[in-house]
């Protein structure tokens, strides 16, 4: 069974749109939160949520199964996925 991926990323961000197309193009189910189009609890409690991975609060950060991983990096996010 593949590992569950979760990605925070922001709606503006190219970085962040270069990891959702990646994923998509690599036939990856993902779930992924914009946190900038939250608002008020939600985002703030997302934004916890994200510092417990990543402590500098960065996007994209993605959640492979148990790695994680800051930032647009095909082949880190490749070989988390068992692409390689």
């Amino acid at each position: 069974m593949p590992p569950t991926v979760q990605l925070y990323s922001l709606s503006t961000c190219s970085h962040c749109k270069a990891t959702k197309k990646f994923l998509s193009d690599c036939v990856v189910r993902y779930e992924f939160t914009d946190v900038d189009l939250l608002q008020g609890e939600e985002r703030k409690a997302i934004l916890e949520e994200v510092k417990k991975f990543n402590p500098r609060c960065s996007f994209p950060t993605v959640i492979i199964g148990d790695k994680v991983i800051v930032g647009y990096k095909e082949e880190e996010i490749k070989e988390a996925l068992g692409l390689k």
